[in-house]
């Protein structure tokens, strides 16, 4: 089998038809290269050029070498080049996990960037994964990062804050506090409540009954939702209030569903976070880390009640 090193001896004095120039251009003295050439023509069993005092010139063996000496020196560069961009983060395979629509915004601003400027990545985005599936997820490696909110980490997560969001609240549109740009949550206490998945770090959950006791009452949760978008429909005709984000208002609109503020019960905005395995050393997941980190600043911490 001709080795990468001999496809470049040969392929140097098949171009000069020399031997003096092509181990000048292969920075060689030239009884090595005669050499390494007749030695290449020993391992194939076949004479590749021909040689008189004065010329030297190829065999019809010599001519059909030329394409597979250049794949094989073209397919060595191509390796190298692969091992190179992956070790750099230029190319590799990273799962990107994220929490529905409600951070859909954050998800086709990332997906942007990352096309324009890790055009050589592989990414594969895995939707309407709850944040607390998502933590699991990035744990079990399941996926390398995923995007959403959580009250708690644990100390082997890495995260980066990208955003923060308002708590609001979802009402039908025929209720009767609908159209009001801001609501007391009391006014609310005997309603109907549809929620999304209760879990370990489900942050929109948490929040919900921790307002709902400051407010002095036990929700009434009489339908659980599988995502924001069903939240949004069950809401629309008339099931039930729920507890939302004012991005969940942005990305999923609903013309029989009003959004208003919480105007009695002062609290912190809830943080969208990205987050990863702090030991992985993936260059390509740290590649994205870093593309999201300039896409993303963190914005600065607010005050409870903004």
């Amino acid at each position: 089998m001709m080795e990468v090193q001999q496809a470049k001896e040969f392929l140097a004095v098949a171009r000069e038809l020399h031997f003096g120039r092509a181990a000048k251009s292969l920075r060689m003295a030239q009884p090595p290269l005669s050499r390494a050439i007749q030695q290449l023509e020993r391992e194939l069993g076949a004479t590749l050029f021909e040689r008189t005092t004065r010329t030297v010139s190829l065999t019809p063996a010599g001519e059909a070498l030329l394409q597979p000496a250049q794949h094989l020196i073209a397919a060595s560069n191509q390796a190298r080049q692969t091992v190179k961009d992956t070790v750099s983060g230029a190319a590799g395979y990273v799962r990107i996990g994220f929490a529905g629509a409600s951070v859909n915004t954050q998800v086709a601003r990332l997906a942007k960037a990352l096309r324009t400027e890790r055009a050589g990545l592989r990414l594969e985005y895995n939707s309407a994964q709850f944040s607390h599936q998502a933590l699991q997820s990035v744990m079990d490696h399941s996926v390398d990062l995923a995007i959403g909110r959580w009250d708690f980490l644990p100390a082997e997560i890495s995260s980066h804050l990208m955003g923060l969001e308002e708590v609001i609240v979802a009402l039908p549109a025929s209720h009767r506090l609908a159209g009001r740009p801001a609501v007391n949550l009391r006014e609310l206490a005997h309603e109907n409540w549809i929620s999304l998945p209760s879990g370990f770090g489900a942050a929109l959950p948490n929040r919900f009954n921790a307002l709902a006791n400051t407010a002095g009452f036990v929700p009434r949760v009489t339908q659980t939702a599988p995502d924001s978008w069903t939240l949004m429909v069950l809401v629309a005709v008339g099931m039930g209030c729920g507890i939302t984000l004012d991005s969940v208002a942005t990305n999923v609109p609903h013309e029989n569903v009003s959004f208003a503020r919480i105007q009695d019960i002062s609290q912190p905005p809830l943080e969208v976070r990205m987050i990863w395995q702090r030991h992985d050393n993936n260059p390509a997941l740290h590649a994205v880390v870093d593309l999201a980190q300039r896409v993303f600043p963190s914005p600065p911490t607010q005050p409870d009640g903004t």
